[in-house]
C-alpha cells in the first residue's frame, strides 16, 4: 500500500495527537527514497505508528525529540526495539540511551528530506526546533499564541527570547509553525501570523520577556517525576530488583 503525500509531491507529512497530553506527533516521510521519521512520538501510541509506517511501504529511520518532555513518556526507545530506527535528542540532553546527538546546524537526512537543527533553549536547555524549507516543528519553544514555561529543566527566559527572536522569528513570514502541544485544538501556524498575533511576542527587550514568564503560574506536570527519568531513557527504564 502506498500513502499519497500532503500537499506536494515531495513530502508525505501527517500531524497526529495524543488527548492526554495534548501533544502532538508528526511524520514527515520522503515518498521516493521510503525513508520516515517521527517527530516527539508519544509510547502509547507507538502500535499505531508502526502500522501506519508499515501500510504506506514506509521505513522508520529516525525517532526524534524536540526536548526532554515532562508530560508524556517518549516513544523512541520503544521505536527502536521495534523498528531498529535511529533515536535523537539535542546533546544537551542527559539521555545515554540516544542513538543520536544532536548539535545546532546539523542536518537529519530523511531520504533525500533534510532536517536543519536548530537549537532553541529557554523551555529547556536541550530544545531544539527542525527545520524543512517550508515548515519547521518547533516543539515547546514557540507555540501557537504562547510559547514554552521557562522555569524548570533548566529553563531559561532570556534563552527563551533569543531563541525566539533571534533564531525562530528570522525565519520568514509564510514559514509554517507545528509545535509540540496545542491545548486549544489549533493545528498550525505560520511565523509573521505569530510575529503578528502572538501575546507573548509583544515585548520590546530580553527584560520585558523575562518579567512577563515570571508572572506566569503554572501547576507543576503531573506526569513530571515519572516521564523526565523515564525520557533520559529513551522511555524504556531498565527494571531492576
Amino acid at each position: 500500500m502506498a500513502c499519497v503525500s500532503f500537499g506536494v509531491e515531495k513530502l508525505i507529512f501527517r500531524q497526529l495527537f495524543d488527548s492526554v497530553s495534548s501533544t502532538y506527533t508528526y511524520i514527515v516521510a520522503d515518498p521516493k527514497g521510503h525513508e520516515a521519521c517521527l517527530i516527539d512520538p508519544v509510547i502509547d501510541h507507538v502500535p499505531a505508528y508502526v502500522q501506519w509506517i508499515d501500510e504506506c511501504g514506509l521505513r522508520l529511520v529516525y525517532a526524534i525529540d524536540t526536548h526532554t518532555h515532562a508530560d508524556h513518556v517518549t516513544g523512541a526507545g520503544r521505536l527502536r526495539s521495534l523498528t531498529d530506527c535511529a533515536t535523537a535528542i539535542g546533546a544537551e540532553s542527559p539521555a545515554e540511551c540516544a542513538t543520536v546527538k544532536i548539535c545546532d546546524g546539523e542536518t537529519i537526512r530523511i531520504g533525500s528530506l533534510h532536517l536543519r537543527a536548530i537549537h532553541t533553549p529557554g523551555h529547556t536547555d536541550d530544545s531544539y526546533s527542525f527545520l524543512l524549507p517550508d515548515r519547521v516543528f518547533t516543539g515547546d519553544t514557540l507555540l501557537i499564541r504562547g510559547s514554552g514555561r521557562t522555569d524548570f529543566q533548566n529553563g531559561d527566559a532570556y534563552q527563551a527570547y533569543d531563541s525566539l527572536f533571534n533564531k525562530l522569528l528570522r525565519l520568514p513570514d509564510p514559514t509554517m509553525v507545528y509545535p509540540a502541544h496545542d491545548y486549544r485544538g489549533w493545528t498550525m501556524s505560520t511565523i509573521g501570523e505569530e510575529r503578528q498575533h502572538n501575546p507573548r511576542l509583544q515585548v520590546r527587550s530580553p527584560k520585558e520577556y523575562a518579567t512577563l514568564m515570571a508572572s506566569i503560574k503554572l501547576p507543576t506536570p503531573k506526569l513530571m517525576d515519572i516521564a523526565i527519568p523515564a525520557n533520559w531513557a529513551c522511555g524504556e527504564p531498565k527494571i531492576t530488583g
